[in-house]
């Protein structure tokens, strides 16, 4: 329970109290006292309108508090990505409920066409208990608070014509929102009185805002619920046929055909983006948006332990897929720290190879197989369009561009002021190898779960493992996207030998032609060889983070044997293990049961700077501990205390971030898609194993 005085000077908010709520297209974070603290509209690679949790004073953000002081609570509803927010004193409770529409899954009795999404952001405040008077404020920062906006109040046309009220419109260059509200009383059998909505003025230039804001104070009583919409406008205009169907699809919408919602809607044809605003369709759009989710997540195979934690990692991951084209992004925030103070702050609104490959191993493993043939189809389209030498690039945009220019942000602050601020992000152009094997792995498993692979598509993925087998001797600068030298990493040549194995894995049991089958066969085993040779450490019985550096630790190798390289009963790996599982102190990366990626300070990585430890990489030693166990029965108590130890740092509403600092504070872009990938497998392998030991 947080308590809070809206007299205090609100500072930042710990990363890790935020909820994500989104719609596929873009995603909000929402503190938890009320605050949309990141928002990109109208996509997830969009600029922001809403960056607070980088800049507390002119980053933008739409606050909902009450006036007086408080405790706070937050959580999911059940089964869903709609958040709901409680205020609490003696006198009174307050829920808020934010969400971002989404229609319900496809109905054969009619058309996706009549189901739109609508984009906008939904927050429905209603009073509990008592009474409580509630301060509501839209200060909107467009274009990363780079660009000015003009703001005006004017007569809202979007509502009944029997209701006369008024909505806030912003205008900037590229961008406009407008603000409206419906008010009602939810008192069951009581036509009760309606809160009292005023919009005003709200002027945060002295804080560098570049437009005048809005604001409204509320004193809800019991009963009482008024639900705030953010939106872009619809272009104006409607076809013929938008006016024959908007009854449809009112109808749709509300999932009613009743009497009160006609007339709610006064018979007047409207675009279907732009229906009559009323308490009939807003409690439509919740109700759809709920059961999406609930419906979505409810195809789950998933019959193992830790149930909670693993679907919301599923509902977590399925928030980070943009629609349109089926890409995955690594997470919905950018320039988050690694380190509060330091200056790893980068932009994840990009879809990685890597991640996303990830991603779909954890969304087969619970029986999402539409996302595999979606995702699968997004990257068949880039090897359709390959590089003129046969690569691909690390990381396109969700459009699937590869133009991805890196940029600093010198006007905001930076959380807790750690700078620079950054978009877009320079690794784009990288020559990170590993990519190719865990692509390969993905569409390995689509084969197994998903829809079959075509012989056209076949000829696209022979003319990759022939580029890999053509470049599996080059160095590259590998997973951790390190900013200095390129070595022979050894999680790169892992991952090579990963891309060459499931190409002949493939050949195999679809009995697809392999002219050069004889060719694989001879750089898979040469490079299993030569791993063993040049990435083993005589001397320290480790395999070390590069040939180069096989002296130096990386966490990066716990991937042998969950990509079935070795087996983690093997005695090179289990002292890699134990190594790696020493305290730094001693020579080893983990402390308190959570993992470093390595040591900093003795691997010269381009980027300076300190970091957190590495939820990825503590779920990987899980996952390996999990599997040593199959043969060392001894080792599964201690895989088992990691999870559990690890479970207690996912955030109130059951998040992760991508790191954790010494001191339990979370860390880097959040939601973190790799560390909820991770969490899934090493909760389905754990699950697994120990039932077999059962």
């Amino acid at each position: 329970m947080n308590l809070v005085n809206p007299r205090d000077e609100r500072g930042y908010i710990p990363i890790a109290d935020h909820g994500l709520i989104g719609n596929l297209r873009t995603a909000a974070l929402v503190s938890i006292d009320g605050s949309i603290e990141s928002y990109c509209v109208p996509n997830f690679d969009s600029p922001s309108v809403f960056a607070r949790i980088l800049d507390k004073d002119k980053g933008g953000h739409f606050s909902i508090m009450p006036t007086v002081p408080f405790s706070t609570k937050q959580n999911y509803l059940a089964s869903s990505n709609v958040l709901q927010t409680k205020y609490m004193n003696e006198k009174g409770v307050v829920s808020v409920t934010d969400y971002l529409p989404r229609p319900r899954k496809d109905n054969p009795s009619h058309s996706a066409s009549n189901k739109p999404l609508l984009p906008w952001l939904i927050r429905r405040i209603e009073c509990i208990r008592g009474s409580i008077p509630i301060q509501v404020q839209c200060a909107p920062a467009f274009n990363y608070a780079l660009a000015s906006h003009e703001t005006s109040i004017i007569d809202d046309d979007s509502l009944p014509s029997t209701i006369s009220q008024k909505k806030a419109v912003f205008v900037s260059p590229d961008l406009t929102l407008d603000l409206r509200y419906v008010v009602e009383n939810t008192s069951p059998g009581v036509d009760g009185a309606l809160p009292e909505v005023v919009l005003e003025f709200l002027d945060l230039s002295v804080k560098g805002h570049k437009g005048l804001a809005v604001q409204s104070t509320i004193r809800l009583e019991e009963g009482q619920c008024v639900t705030f919409i953010l939106r872009t406008p619809p272009a104006r205009g409607m076809t013929t046929a938008s006016a024959q169907n908007n009854v449809n699809t009112e109808k749709i919408l509300a999932g009613t055909e009743t009497k009160e919602w006609r007339v709610a809607a006064d018979n007047v044809p409207r675009a279907m983006d732009d229906p009559l605003l009323t308490k009939e369709l807003l409690a439509a759009l919740l109700h759809a948006t709920n059961r999406y989710w609930y419906e979505w997540v409810s195809q789950s195979t998933y019959k193992g332990s830790w149930k909670e934690a693993v679907m919301r990692s599923a509902l977590a991951l399925k928030l980070l897929v943009y629609e349109p084209t089926g890409a995955v992004i690594a997470s919905p925030t950018f320039s988050l720290p690694e380190y509060i103070g330091g200056i790893r702050n980068w932009d994840y609104r990009f879809s990685w190879i890597r991640d996303s490959s990830f991603t779909l191993y954890a969304l087969i493993r619970l029986g999402f197989t539409e996302e595999a043939n979606t995702y699968l189809e997004f990257i068949f389209e880039r090897l359709r369009n390959k590089n003129a030498d046969g690569s691909l690039q690390i990381m396109y945009t969700i459009h699937g561009g590869k133009e991805i220019d890196e940029i600093e942000l010198g006007h905001l602050d930076g959380h807790k002021g750690s700078r620079p601020v950054r978009i877009g992000n320079g690794a784009a152009d990288h020559i990170q190898l590993d990519i190719y094997g865990e692509l390969m792995d993905c569409i390995y498993l689509g084969q197994k779960f998903g829809k079959p692979l075509s012989y056209d598509d076949w000829k696209l993925v022979r003319e990759l493992v022939d580029y890999v087998v053509s470049i599996h001797k080059n160095p590259d600068l590998s997973i951790w996207e390190v900013r200095g030298e390129m070595k022979n990493f050894t999680y790169s040549k892992v991952m090579l030998w990963v891309a060459i194995d499931r190409g002949l894995r493939l050949a195999d049991k679809r009995s697809f032609p392999c002219p050069n089958r004889s060719v694989w066969l001879a750089a898979r085993d040469g490079l299993y060889e030569e791993i063993m040779e040049k990435a083993w450490n005589e001397e320290h019985k480790w395999f070390g983070q590069s040939y180069e550096e096989n002296g130096v630790l990386d966490s990066a190798v716990l991937i042998m044997p969950l990509v079935f390289f070795m087996h983690a009963s093997d005695p090179r790996f289990v002292s890699t293990l134990n190594q790696i599982m020493k305290t730094p102190e001693k020579g080893g990366l983990t402390s308190n049961n959570l993992v470093y990626r390595y040591d900093v300070k003795k691997s010269d990585d381009g980027v300076g700077g300190e970091e957190g430890t590495f939820c990825l990489c503590t779920l990987w030693c899980i996952e390996a501990l999990t599997r040593a166990g199959e043969i060392d029965r001894r080792l599964l108590p201690k895989a088992v205390n990691m999870f559990e130890d690890f479970l207690l740092y996912l955030n109130h509403v059951g998040l992760c971030t991508e790191e954790i600092s010494d001191a339990g504070e979370a860390l880097g872009n959040a939601v973190q898609g790799f560390t909820h990938v991770t969490l899934i497998s090493a909760a389905y392998n754990l699950s697994r194993t120990l039932d077999k030991q059962m």
